[in-house]
């Protein structure tokens, strides 16, 4: 299954379900015959994602074709961007991987409220049905996880979008405009578009604000309000007096601290560079804008970048509940949903549906054993030292059995269930006496969220219930220093009965609200986790020449996944100087974590920020470099070298680049250290 989320706020509830805009008439019967046939699944599923504690934005529903769908795609989940050639590109490839791989997008969801979901009319039954259960946990995820609330600022993103499109529409079409000069800018905006200060909400950058030269000014600036002939110019002030003002220690830093909001800093300060005049100007106004609407967007879409394991892990979490667990898929339908989910969790690569998903369970998992061996420990003569020898771990297993009342719901014998249960509702029960409904297809109607919490506790799953009995004694002894309720219990039983079934998912929403993919990753990722679900991490040797696996430690597990999610898995990189050199130059530092810049990338990027500021630019990082030597020898001894690390400065003045190696002193500060992910909003926004 394939996703594009986005991030919109709010707009008119419209009907739940209708064809997809643009629909021609031929197809308007067959869209509503779709739209009816799904009225009662997508009732369905709302309903039960209420009920399992959901609080998703509400969702509309719209039936697209296949050429629709693939230009949803194209778009990012939109039906409207700027004019633009990556569009047409994204759309040529997901054609090709329909055509050829055999993959397709069966659905798209904006985040709004109400949400949108566009639904493939090619589709299965099952495959909507999956799509449909995916979508509400999606849209809860959007509802309710801050990051996305600190982002999702605009009440209308599809609106908002539209009148970029509308924007850079007008300045191609303008005649005192080059169409192609606009396409080039906005591709030199595009290498940058991750460069943001993700951990900030999105602030714009006024006209007002704008300073071409900087509050530094700058020895070049103020050679060029002189307006000397370029002659006198090298005669008087060549490179070596310039090179000379460098020292002036006293100027102050511009920005105070380092400025990851790169394209921000652009905005504000960022000029174009003029052949005729041979010197920096200032950016058009249509120049601005454009930067402007695309440092807009990237903000934008920054929180679906930051959530991808997390969401897409949630959804499929809730999904599979949903369509396996409480039979929203019918009997008929449930070989095709299997063997479609068995495919997107199987698929390779970087897996976020895999990954999020068992993570996920996890934590469900982890709160609930904590829950169970918190009231264990306090059983007369149980202590986290004989834990293992006193406790029989399949007597719990079987204690902790939902009973019938929530496992099989009678649904013959209605007048006979309790309606002072609370794992009964009672107003459903009500209805279901009186005929409003038949309880026979979804008995689940007839539960709370407390009900179905017993109904679906994990511990007591046949692929969970070894989890009990391996939990660790340094994980009891760490329960059991921070037991502050020091009841005890006369027996296991009456132990268990005080276990509250809710506690793994009340822990998920708490997590689902505040985290995003590295600060999950980071307090997640446990050495247990790995060990369940082998994973390990692998290398490219330079003594081989190929790839071994090196570690299943959690820790270096945990790292390469966070070196593929900080920053969006791009290069860290800050603007560090906005006069450097005292010349007005621009002074990029990579923040350096262990992987080397791709130095021909690097030089194809500085050359589009030249484009944005207008002068020379340069960037700090730090390379590698192995001894051919050590290589020889650690080919022979089948181990890999030990590389030197140098500091690397890479310069483009507009025509040419220019490498210089740095003392360490001066990039000591760009390496790597261990940095602590575990943080939430309020603590980037204190």
């Amino acid at each position: 299954m394939s996703e594009h989320d986005t991030n919109n706020e709010e707009t008119d509830r419209e009907n739940p379900i209708m064809g997809g805009p643009g629909t021609a008439a031929a197809e308007t019967v067959r869209m509503q015959r779709e739209a009816e046939r799904l009225a009662e699944p997508v009732d369905a599923a709302s309903d039960l994602a209420q009920r399992l504690g959901l609080r998703p934005y509400p969702v509309n529903y719209w039936i697209v074709d296949y050429d629709e769908m693939n230009e949803l795609v194209a778009y990012g989940g939109f039906q409207e961007r700027y004019p633009h050639w990556r569009w047409g590109m994204s759309y040529d490839r997901q054609q090709k991987q329909g055509q050829f791989l055999g993959g397709k997008a069966f659905e798209i969801v904006n985040n709004d409220n109400p949400a949108h979901a566009f639904l493939q009319i090619s589709n299965s039954l099952a495959d909507q049905k999956a799509v449909i259960t995916h979508v509400e946990a999606h849209s809860d995820f959007f509802a309710n996880n801050k990051w996305f609330g600190m982002f999702g600022q605009d009440p209308d993103a599809a609106a908002l979008l539209d009148r970029h499109a509308d924007t850079i529409r007008r300045y191609m079409e303008d005649p005192d405009i080059d169409r192609a000069e606009v396409e080039r800018f906005i591709d030199h905006v595009l290498c940058l578009e991750d460069n943001i200060d993700q951990h900030i909400a999105y602030e714009p950058v006024s006209s007002d604000a704008t300073d071409g030269e900087g509050p530094a000014g700058g020895v070049e600036a103020q050679l060029e309000e002189l307006d000397l002939s370029e002659e006198v110019r090298r005669q008087v002030f060549d490179d070596d007096w310039l090179d000379r003002q460098d020292g002036d220690s006293d100027r102050p830093s511009f920005p105070e601290e380092p400025e990851h909001d790169v394209l921000g800093f652009l905005r504000s300060h960022g000029m174009q560079y003029d052949d005729e005049v041979g010197k920096a100007v200032e950016m058009d106004d249509w120049q601005r804008d454009v930067l402007e609407i695309l440092r807009r967007e990237s903000y934008y879409f920054a929180p679906q970048k930051m959530t991808k394991i997390m969401n897409e892990g949630w959804a499929s979490y809730w999904e599979s509940l949903m369509m396996s667990g409480e039979n929203i898929a019918d009997a008929d339908e449930f070989l095709t949903y299997a063997d479609h989910m068995s495919k997107v969790l199987g698929s390779g690569g970087m897996n976020p549906y895999s990954l999020g998903l068992q993570l996920w369970e996890y934590v469900e998992n982890s709160e609930n054993r904590r829950n169970v061996v918190d009231k264990l420990l306090r059983v007369e003569g149980v202590t986290w030292r004989n834990f293992h020898d006193r406790i029989d771990f399949d007597e719990v297993l079987d204690l902790l059995e939902p009973d019938d009342l929530v496992s099989s719901v009678d649904t013959d014998a209605l007048d006979s269930l309790p309606a002072e249960d609370p794992r009964i509702d009672a107003d459903s029960l009500a209805a279901a006496r009186d005929g409003a409904f038949d309880p026979e297809q979804y008995p689940w109607r007839l539960l709370t969220y407390e009900g179905l919490s017993e109904r679906h506790y994990s511990l007591v799953q046949p692929q969970n219930r070894g989890y009990l009995a391996r939990i660790s004694l340094e994980e009891l002894e760490r329960i059991a220093r921070y037991m502050f309720d020091d009841a005890r219990y006369e027996s296991v039983e009456a132990a268990l009965a005080d276990v509250e079934y809710t506690s793994g998912w009340d822990r998920m929403r708490e997590i689902r609200e505040s985290h995003n993919d590295v600060t999950f990753i980071d307090e997640f990722l446990t050495q247990e986790f790995v060990d369940e679900h082998d994973y390990f991490t692998y290398e490219y040797l330079h003594s081989s020449g190929d790839y071994r696996a090196t570690s299943s430690d959690y820790r270096d597990v945990k790292k390469k996944l966070m070196l593929q999610l900080t920053n969006f898995g791009k290069p860290t990189v800050a603007v560090a100087d906005g006069n450097y050199r005292n010349r007005n130059e621009l002074l990029l530092e990579h923040q350096y974590n262990g992987v080397a810049l791709d130095l021909e990338q690097a030089k194809e990027t500085l050359s589009r920020v030249f484009e944005l500021w207008g002068r020379p630019v340069a960037l700090r990082t730090i390379e590698k470099q192995y001894d051919e030597h050590d290589l020889e020898v650690a080919r022979r001894r089948d181990r890999e070298p030990d590389p030197t690390e140098v500091g690397l400065e890479i310069r483009y003045d507009g025509t040419a680049f220019t490498e210089t190696e740095l003392d360490w002193s001066d990039v000591k500060h760009l390496a790597a250290t261990d940095i602590d992910y575990d943080t939430k909003p309020e603590d980037w926004l204190a």
